[in-house]
C-alpha cells in the first residue's frame, strides 16, 4: 500500500538526511549516538476511512502494509474528571477496551499503536523472527499482531512479569515466549533479547530506535489533534522508556509542520512511579545522563511499584533526540507518584468516567491532579490525557482468558550458547 519513498530518514544530532534502506535504527554514517526521525513526504495530514484502524493514519507511518486487527487510539472531551478538576478543556485519548467510546483494543493498551506499526514496516517477505523484549504490555500487543498475522516472533519477558501474557485465544504457534527467572527486571529480558539477536535466525525489533514504534504511539497525538482541531496545551502520560513522550514531541512537530492546527509546542508532563524514578531524579539534577544506581537496587525499586511496566532502567532519556531533549524542548515537567496516590487516581478516574485503567494510566491521572492542585498548568488551556492502557477489568468478565506459557526460562545472567541453542530450536 505504500513504500518506504514516502519519507526520508533523519538523523536529529547532525541534521543529515538519507533514505531507509530496509529496517534502519541508526544513521550509518553517524559520529555520535542519536535518535532519526522519519520526515514525511506530505506534509499535510491526510486520513484515511477510520475503517483502517490505526491505518488511518499511514501517511505518517513509516509502513509497507496494513495488518489485520488494528484499531486507533480514541479522543473524547472529559465531562466528569474534568468537572471535579475544574478543567474547561480536558481531552481524553482512551487506548484499550472501552466499546461505549469506540475504544477495541482487545489487548487493553496503546502497545498496540506500536506493534501495528512496526509490523506494518517489516517487509512481508522477511525470514528471520522479531525479537521483542518487554516488561508486559509490549509483549502482549506484539504477540497479538504477530499471532492474527502469521508473522515469527520470539519474546523475552521477566518471569515474575508473566501474568501480563494473556490472551481472549490461544496464539498462532508462530509465537514464542522465553523468560529471565524470577527476581529479574525489564532490563533483564532486554539482556536475554541481545544474547538472541547474535543469532543469524533472529533481529532486534529496535525499540525507541525504531522509527515505526514512535510514530505509532504518536497516533495518540494525532487522534487529540484531529479530534480537538489543534494542538493541546499539555500532554499528560506516565513513562518507563519515554519513548511514548518523545513520540508525542515528535507528532507535535510534524502537526505544526502541517499548518492546519497552529503552532503549538505542548509541554511534556510525565510521570513516574516512586520509589522507580530515574528520570525524575536525573531531570530534577539536570542531568542528562542518568544518575548512577545500583543493578540490585534498580531491581529492588521495580518490584515495589505497582506499574511494572514503567521499570527500565536503560530509557532513552539523554541520547540526541530523547527525553531530556523533549523534555528541554517543551519546558516539561516531571512528576514522582506513588502507588497509593496512584490507586486513588485509578478509583477516582473509574467513578467518574466509567471504565477502569492500567496502573501506568492512574500515575498520569494522578501527575495531572497533582498538576492542577500545585497550579502547575493553566486550568482554561487544552489538556490532553494520554490514557495508555485501560478495560481490561470489564475486557476480562466479557471474555474467556488464557495465557502464553513460556517454553524456556533463563537464569539472570544465562550462557549465551545455551540460550541461542534453545531458541534457534523453537523455530
Amino acid at each position: 500500500m505504500t513504500s518506504s519513498t514516502h519519507y526520508i530518514l533523519k538523523n536529529v544530532a547532525s541534521g543529515v538526511k538519507f533514505r531507509d534502506t530496509g529496517w534502519l535504527l541508526d544513521d550509518p554514517n553517524g559520529d555520535q549516538p542519536s535518535l532519526i526521525r522519519a520526515e514525511y513526504e506530505d506534509p499535510q495530514l491526510t486520513l484515511k476511512n477510520p475503517s483502517m484502524g490505526i491505518y488511518q493514519y499511514a501517511a505518517w507511518l513509516p509502513v509497507q502494509r496494513v495488518l489485520q486487527g488494528s484499531c486507533a487510539p480514541v479522543t473524547y472531551r472529559s465531562k466528569e474528571l474534568a468537572k471535579y478538576l475544574g478543567l474547561e478543556k480536558l481531552f481524553i485519548t482512551f487506548n484499550g477496551y472501552f466499546p461505549e467510546i469506540g475504544a477495541r483494543m482487545t489487548t487493553c493498551s496503546f502497545k498496540e499503536t506500536e506493534a501495528y506499526s512496526v509490523c506494518g514496516r517489516m517487509n512481508p517477505h522477511e525470514h528471520r523472527v522479531m525479537v521483542v523484549a518487554s516488561a508486559g504490555n509490549t509483549a502482549r500487543a506484539f504477540a497479538k499482531v504477530c499471532s492474527d498475522n502469521q508473522i515469527p516472533l520470539l519474546l523475552c519477558v521477566p518471569e515474575d512479569n508473566l501474568n501480563a501474557l494473556w490472551f481472549d485465544q490461544p496464539l498462532n504457534d508462530c509465537v514464542k515466549l522465553i523468560a529471565s527467572e524470577k527476581g529479574s527486571d525489564y532490563f533483564d529480558a532486554i539482556h536475554l533479547s541481545n544474547i538472541a539477536v547474535k543469532s543469524k535466525k533472529f533481529f532486534a525489533e529496535g525499540g525507541a530506535k525504531n522509527i515505526a514504534r514512535r510514530d505509532g504511539m504518536g497516533t495518540t497525538v494525532l487522534s487529540a489533534t484531529t479530534f480537538i482541531g489543534e494542538i493541546p496545551d499539555y500532554y499528560f502520560q506516565a513513562v518507563g522508556s519515554g519513548t511514548g513522550a518523545i513520540a508525542a514531541f515528535e507528532a507535535n512537530l510534524r502537526l505544526i509542520r502541517d499548518g492546519r492546527y497552529g503552532s503549538k509546542v505542548m509541554q511534556l508532563m510525565v510521570s513516574q512511579n516512586r520509589p522507580f524514578i530515574p528520570m525524575y531524579d536525573a531531570w530534577k539534577a539536570d542531568s542528562r545522563q542518568l544518575l548512577p544506581m545500583h543493578d540490585d537496587e534498580a531491581r529492588h525499586q521495580a518490584a515495589e511499584i505497582d506499574a511494572k511496566v514503567l521499570s527500565n532502567r536503560k530509557p532513552p532519556y539523554g541520547i540526541i533526540g530523547g527525553l531530556y531533549d523533549s523534555l528541554k524542548a517543551t519546558n516539561g515537567e516531571v512528576f514522582s507518584i506513588d502507588n497509593e496516590t496512584a490507586r486513588k487516581a485509578a478509583q477516582l478516574f473509574q467513578s467518574l468516567e466509567q471504565i477502569d485503567i492500567y496502573s501506568a494510566a492512574a500515575v498520569a491521572t494522578a501527575s495531572l491532579i497533582q498538576a492542577v492542585e500545585e497550579q502547575k498548568i493553566d486550568k482554561n488551556k487544552i489538556v490532553m490525557l494520554n490514557i495508555t492502557g485501560g478495560g481490561e477489568q470489564r475486557f476480562f468478565k466479557e471474555h474467556s482468558i488464557c495465557y502464553l506459557k513460556p517454553t524456556c526460562i533463563f537464569k539472570i545472567q544465562p550462557d549465551e550458547q545455551e540460550v541461542i541453542n534453545a531458541i534457534e530450536q523453537l523455530f
